[in-house]
């Protein structure tokens, strides 16, 4: 499997939280060759693959959806007001191109430097950002309505040595690794079952209801986490892009399993790095924990630079290694295997 050119087709794909059907129909296209795949009322991708009659399951989780914007209103000059879908911020929208679903290009409106009051520091809040589409309103109005979707226009470029910029890597990347983990998962031990959840960047739903229908004895989430860059202070200064995968260490996870990710890492020599954090991850494990009457769940993250932005830059040897860990975690058994 050529990994850079999956990641780049499932971030070429719209699927803003809520309207993630592109980037299923593409995701599904990968997923095929290895798994049976079947879907939900709430969007949710599962590809089943493994021994279908183990007497363990484990879920390998991984969110479909993308942040982006809604449309929820058009003035009489055509111009498109819009709210966030997800964790959108203000500051990088000067200036940027979106796109609908559709593929219709517009731009964020943008005060030039001359016509306003000098201070630099300030973003424009959300509720004063328009978008220019360049049509007069009753054209503008024949392609586009209150309630589509907006999102970052696609743009993944290649950077210096393995690692690529593109909007949509948070959490395109852990789809990509758990395609490439499909690849790599020889197992009687386990029933594995492949969710790549639905509307993770708004309320969870898909993790919320998807683990509860499949009621796993175990569960890996797989998103993206922050890697060190300019500013950063803490324990992040420390993540460093293609050094592998961060295995949480979490009051909300299940601690048998993260050190069993960790003596499989050293075993099999994949690199890694630790992620502690006190309390909730904020990932889908912490809905998976807590699902029906509670999964053994750990989370596995891929570091990532400029989380939620246009350029978010990942390492793509992470992603493979991401993939190596969780199929060598399932193909010796995994952390309950007496």
């Amino acid at each position: 499997m050529d990994l850079e050119k999956c990641l780049f087709d499932l971030c070429l794909c719209h699927g803003v939280s809520g309207v993630e059907s592109s980037v299923f129909e593409t995701a599904s296209k990968y997923l095929a060759p290895f798994a049976e795949i079947s879907t939900d009322p709430n969007g949710n991708l599962y590809a089943v693959l493994g021994k279908s009659t183990a007497d363990k399951t484990i879920l390998l989780d991984a969110h479909l959806d993308r942040i982006g914007f809604m449309i929820t209103d058009i003035n009489d000059d055509g111009f498109v007001k819009v709210d966030k879908v997800g964790g959108i911020d203000a500051r990088v929208l000067q200036d940027s191109i979106l796109v609908s679903e559709s593929g219709l290009s517009g731009v964020v409106c943008c005060l030039p430097p001359h016509l306003t009051d000098g201070d630099e520091s300030k973003a424009t809040p959300l509720s004063k950002t328009w978008v220019d589409f360049g049509l007069p309103a009753n054209d503008i109005k024949e392609k586009l309505s209150v309630g589509d979707t907006l999102t970052f226009a696609p743009n993944p470029v290649k950077l210096i040595g393995d690692k690529i910029s593109s909007p949509a890597l948070d959490d395109r990347c852990g789809v990509a690794s758990l395609i490439r983990a499909a690849e790599l998962i020889n197992t009687d031990s386990y029933k594995v079952v492949i969710m790549l959840s639905a509307q993770e960047e708004t309320f969870g739903t898909g993790a919320k209801t998807g683990a509860f229908q499949i009621d796993a004895d175990e569960a890996i989430a797989v998103d993206v986490s922050f890697a060190s860059q300019p500013d950063i202070t803490g324990q992040y200064s420390k993540i460093a892009l293609g050094k592998g995968p961060m295995i949480c260490i979490s009051s909300v996870l299940d601690r048998a399993m993260s050190d069993k990710l960790i003596a499989v890492a050293k075993e099999q020599e994949i690199p890694y790095q630790l992620e502690p954090i006190a309390g909730a991850t904020g990932t889908n494990g912490d809905h998976i924990a807590v699902s029906k009457s509670g999964v053994k769940t750990a989370v596995v993250s891929i570091p990532q630079r400029y989380m939620h932005t246009p350029c978010e830059v990942i390492s793509v040897a992470d992603v493979e290694n991401t993939a190596r860990l969780i199929a060598a975690y399932i193909n010796c058994g995994g952390a309950f295997n007496d």
